[in-house]
């Protein structure tokens, strides 16, 4: 019977922890949504577009617990996506692009960002990588000029 009661016991922490890990996923989840709206943004050369995205992605940061991500990190993540936000020249975007993305691809070693696998894509011309939700490269540094420039480097799942 004791031996019942201690796997019974052992089950509730771990389904506990499970759920508690969910959580933590989900709301990095949230932030790694905002990051590719920033990236698509960047592919098509949209300034306007990638500064939204980059606007809704502080704000989200501001809605994740300090206990999920550091404090610390949290206001790299923030700077990075405010520099972009109020940037309106696609290339100044493109430049700080490529400190967030250091900081998101550390992120989704840490966590489970996506059902899905999550791609770490590369660019030798820009010497910068970002994430990607397919394996398809999209090249966010050049957006049209370069589109398909790169090489998907690893798959997270």
């Amino acid at each position: 019977m004791k031996k019942y009661i201690i796997t019974a016991v052992m089950s509730v922490f771990s389904i506990i922890s499970i759920s508690a890990q969910t959580k933590k996923d989900a709301q990095v989840s949230e932030l790694y949504h905002h990051y590719i709206a920033i990236k698509s943004a960047l592919t098509s050369d949209d300034a306007a577009k990638t500064s939204k995205a980059a606007s809704e992605f502080v704000e989200t940061s501001s809605k994740i617990n300090n206990k999920i991500i550091s404090e610390k990190e949290l206001n790299i993540l923030r700077k990075d996506a405010k520099t972009i936000a109020d940037n309106k020249n696609i290339s100044s975007q493109r430049q700080t692009f490529h400190q967030l993305s250091d900081h998101m691809i550390g992120l989704a070693k840490e966590f489970k960002l996506s059902q899905n696998p999550v791609y770490i894509q590369y660019c030798p011309m820009a010497d910068g990588s970002w994430l990607s939700d397919e394996s398809k490269i999209i090249n966010p540094y050049y957006g049209k000029s370069m589109l398909s420039c790169g090489s998907v480097k690893s798959t997270i799942k």
